[in-house]
This record gives structure tokens, C-alpha cells and sequence, in this order.
């Protein structure tokens, strides 16, 4: 149920396995852009990924995937060294390129299911409501009214649209969702007095395509903190040694627990095995909401060729091993983890490209951005345009982006009835800090404390009881978890039926 990155992911990894006995494939997408998502459709060139191409494969195993298709591409485009970063030297395509290969890896996973005899089908609908039908099936209803049995389904549906903090869905000159950036801007005047409601990367976005679009009022990045992603340094390989998901997996396997302290003991120790320790992680940190923005921009840029790499193994270690980490924290370090330090993490774990920071630097330099902190509201005036009020000050503004975050959502907007079938037959039990809760090796729904075969969350749905769900890397290793603990129900003896070939009620979603 959803057809984006995560649903090219979990097809991929269903392709490549081979375990799963052949069914049919259904997948719900009512979005006009399948397999790209809300981030990757087509857009403007500046608009880039954060992360060099093998970070990003959708093949698990093969790092070099994504960058093996670039090599591709670039013979038939006559692109070479288009996308190469000049601070870094590393490359950072554009979304919409990324796009492309997800596209093409959707459509290649799906060829490849076929020649094994699975049946394909893609529904332009999403799914409204949820059942079970017997011990094994469930019943999923479309909102045209169809109802599909299952199997197996799996929520793959995204965070929907940024959150609308302060509430100004409808007013003229707001702009709730920013992507397609090419598209949206067209409604902003080139000269006009532009509030960006954020600080991630969403919002270095909008700055980014206002500017290539010869946007020449004042822009200004407003957030409570207005902490900024950080400046991504020259990629160095590290193969962790200490803190990795081996490790942690081991302890969960044993029944056991860590402590923040511990988990924090471990990642120096990593770190003083290639002679770092945590110095310039821990001075980044205080950096964060002390340091002016713009100094901060400066001093990143600074430092992409700085010789301490503790901070890249740092942002290797986390999408690797943080989604093993996490489960094994109580609960009350996890929630101290979201509620002070979400933010932090997510600009150290997820800095942007050099230059973008690069040309977000000179536009502040020439006075054309600022970057506003404690923001407490934005509001809509009677006459038209906004009135935004930072630490006590008020000022006007015509027109507001919403940049926020889309995961502060704690329930997708779209899929809201889905869950709440779900929950209410049993099958899903929503989590706290949003999604629904599942187990960590299998990423199997769970309710009342049992798990469901037949129900798993990749990406989004699983925010809240796992960690890191939206990075390509993350949604990779997920999806292999799930075909795995398909294929363990299926080829147990009593479920695998002599002849599956002309058997049509297997279907995947």
C-alpha cells in the first residue's frame, strides 16, 4: 500500500529472493507520480539528494547499483561530471534523477517477478479500510469501493504532506506543499518577501529553486531553533568495527538491553579505533543552537576536507546500526531522544551537499536570506499577506513555503482511516510517537503484543517504534527483514500447497 521508494525497495528485494512462491503483486498508488514519491518527481536541477550514489542503491548487497546506473545513463546523456559536487569532488544527483531510477528499478523488479510467474497489478486507488477474512487473509476496500484479498500486506505509504503548524491552510499566499519546487514557485512574484516555515532540508530546497528562478526579495528561513542541516564532508570509507548491527543484534537476541551511557561508550570506541574520539562530534552538537547560522554554513564549508573523520563515522554508524540501537533503549531514553535531540541528529546524520551550502552561504553573505530563530507564530492578516512574530518582534511577509517536516506528523494525513481499521479490528496498534508499532526483526505489525505474519510497515508507518526509517539504506535492509519472514511462512511445510502455478489467492501488496 503505497507506491514510492519504499515500494521499490521491498519489489526489489521480493525479485532477488526467489523464496517467495509466485502469486500476484498488487500495489496501491492513487498519486500521479508511482514509484517517485512526494520528494523525487520531477523538478528543478538544483534541487539535489544529500547522499553520493552508494548510499542509495535499492539493492540490497550491491552498494554500487545506483551508481552502476548512473554510469549507464550518463552514456546515453552525455552527462559525466554534471553532478559532481566542486567542494567534495563527491556526486549529488538531482531528485528528479533519482527518481528516474527508482522508475527503472520498479520496472525491472516487476519485469523479473513476472518472468518468475507472479501476476502484476497496479491500482490507482488507496486503501481505506482493512479486515480479516479467516485466520489467514485480510480484506483490503479501496475508496472506489473495491476489495482485494490478501495474503501479505504491507504499508508503504509516505508521510503525506508537511505538517501546517500554524494553521493557514487555504490563506492566499501560503504554499503547503513544496514539492515539485518548479511547480510551486511559479506562484511567488519575484520580488516578494518570502517566509520559509523550517530549517531541514526541505527548506534549503525552496531557497535553492527561489534562487534559480531569479527570485530577488527577501527570503528568510524561520524555526524555532533554526538549526540548519550540516555541511557534508568528502566521502571516507569506514567499515565499522565495534558498533555495528551484528553487535547489536546479538544483544537483542539474548534478551538484553543498553543504556544511552553504553551506547554512547560504544560509538567512542569506534571511533578510537582510526584514532578519533568524540571532540568534534560532541563541539558540533553544542554548536548547533549556539553558533550564528551563518558562521556555522562558513565553518562546514571550512571542513569538508577536515582530516578528523569522526563525524562521518558518525553518519555511517547511524543509519546502519541505529535502527538496532534503538530497540534496545527503554523507553524513556527514547522519548527524551525524539522529544531534545531529533533535530540534531538529523543535521548531523543528514548534512547537505557542499554546494548547496555553498550558494545558501553567499545568499546570505549578499543579505538576500536570514535565518530567523524562536519563532512562536505565523498569521494570516485581514488585508492579505502574513504577520510573523520571532522572539516577541512581529514582521509582515507576503508569501509563506511550508518546509516543515512531514514526519512531525504523528498519523499520515491519507491514510488515517486505514490505520484507524486496522486498530480497531485488532491488527495495528498506533505508537505513541507516531506509526503504528512493529516488531524489529521482522518489521511485522504487532497488537496487544503479538505479532502478525501477515502484516509489516516499511518506511514511515514503522516512525515511532524504529529508527531512521526513511533512508534508502534503511528501507533496504528493511525490506529484506520482510521478504524474509514471507518467505518463513510460506515455506513452511503446512502452507506451501503442492502446485502454486495456477494459484491466484496469494497476492502481495
Amino acid at each position: 500500500m503505497g507506491g514510492g521508494a519504499s515500494a521499490v525497495c521491498l519489489l526489489d528485494a521480493l525479485a532477488r529472493d526467489g523464496g517467495v512462491p509466485p502469486g500476484e503483486v498488487v500495489v496501491f498508488e492513487p498519486s500521479g507520480h508511482l514509484w517517485r514519491g512526494r520528494p523525487y518527481q520531477p523538478d528543478l536541477e538544483v534541487v539535489r539528494v544529500n547522499a553520493v550514489p552508494e548510499d542509495m542503491s535499492v539493492r540490497a548487497g550491491d552498494t554500487a547499483h545506483f551508481a552502476d546506473w548512473l554510469v549507464s545513463r550518463t552514456l546515453l546523456t552525455s552527462s559525466a561530471g554534471a553532478h559532481r559536487d566542486p567542494h567534495s569532488g563527491a556526486t549529488f544527483v538531482p531528485r528528479a534523477v533519482f527518481g528516474d531510477y527508482l522508475e527503472q528499478s520498479a520496472r525491472a523488479a516487476l519485469r523479473s517477478l513476472v518472468a518468475a510467474g507472479w501476476g502484476v497489478r497496479i491500482v490507482r486507488d488507496h486503501v481505506v479500510r482493512a479486515a480479516e477474512s479467516g485466520p489467514d487473509e485480510l480484506v483490503l476496500h479501496t475508496s472506489a469501493g473495491d476489495a482485494v484479498t490478501v495474503d501479505h500486506a504491507v504499508l508503504c505509504f509516505g508521510a503525506g504532506r508537511p505538517v501546517d503548524v500554524f494553521g493557514l491552510a487555504g490563506t492566499a499566499g501560503f504554499i503547503a506543499e513544496p514539492y515539485p519546487i518548479a511547480s510551486a514557485l511559479t506562484r511567488v512574484a519575484p520580488d516578494a518577501d518570502v517566509v520559509v516555515v523550517g530549517s531541514g532540508l526541505t527548506a534549503v530546497d525552496v531557497v535553492l529553486g527561489l534562487d534559480h528562478v531569479g527570485h530577488e526579495g527577501r527570503i528568510r528561513l524561520v524555526s524555532r531553533r533554526g538549526v540548519l542541516p550540516g555541511v557534508r564532508q568528502r566521502p571516507v570509507h569506514h567499515r565499522l568495527r565495534h558498533f555495528t548491527p551484528a553487535h547489536f543484534r546479538r544483544i537483542a537476541a539474548a534478551g538484553g538491553t543498553v543504556t544511552l551511557s553504553e551506547v554512547v561508550s560504544l560509538m567512542e570506541t569506534e571511533l578510537n579505533s582510526v584514532g578519533e574520539d568524540l571532540t568534534p562530534v560532541r563541539a558540533e552538537i553544542a554548536a548547533m543552537t549556539r553558533e550564528d547560522p551563518v558562521q556555522r554554513l562558513r565553518r562546514g564549508l571550512a571542513e569538508v576536507d577536515s582530516p578528523s573523520i569522526a563525524l562521518r563515522v558518525l553518519q555511517q554508524a547511524v543509519p546502519e546500526a541505529g535502527p538496532d540501537v534503538w530497540p534496545l533503549l527503554d523507553e524513556a531514553a527514547r522519548t527524551w531522544l525524539m522529544a531534545e535531540h531529533d533535530r540534531t541528529v538529523m543535521s548531523l546524520c543528514c548534512p547537505m551537499p557542499p554546494a548547496s551550502a555553498a550558494r545558501l552561504l553567499s545568499l546570505a553573505e549578499a543579505g538576500r536570506v536570514e535565518f530567523v530563530r524562536g519563532v512562536t507564530d505565523v498569521r494570516a492578516r485581514p488585508g492579505g499577506g502574513f504577520t510573523m512574530t520571532a522572539n516577541g518582534v512581529e514582521s509582515a511577509a507576503e508569501v509563506v513555503v511550508n518546509a516543515v517536516n512531514a514526519r512531525l506528523h504523528r498519523r499520515s494525513g491519507a491514510a488515517m482511516p486505514l490505520l484507524e481499521s486496522l486498530a480497531a479490528a485488532g491488527l495495528a496498534e498506533p505508537h505513541p510517537r507516531g506509526g503504528v508499532r512493529v516488531l524489529r526483526a521482522t518489521s511485522e505489525l504487532v497488537a496487544g503484543g503479538v505479532a502478525d505474519s501477515r502484516l509489516h510497515a516499511l518506511g514511515d508507518p514503522a516512525r515511532g517504534s524504529l529508527f531512521f526509517t526513511f533512508g534508502v539504506q534503511s528501507l533496504v535492509d528493511r525490506a529484506v527483514d520482510i521478504v524474509e519472514s514471507m518467505r518463513a511462512r510460506w515455506t513452511t511445510p503446512a502452507l506451501v500447497p503442492a502446485d502454486r502455478s495456477d494459484d491466484d489467492s496469494l497476492q502481495l501488496i
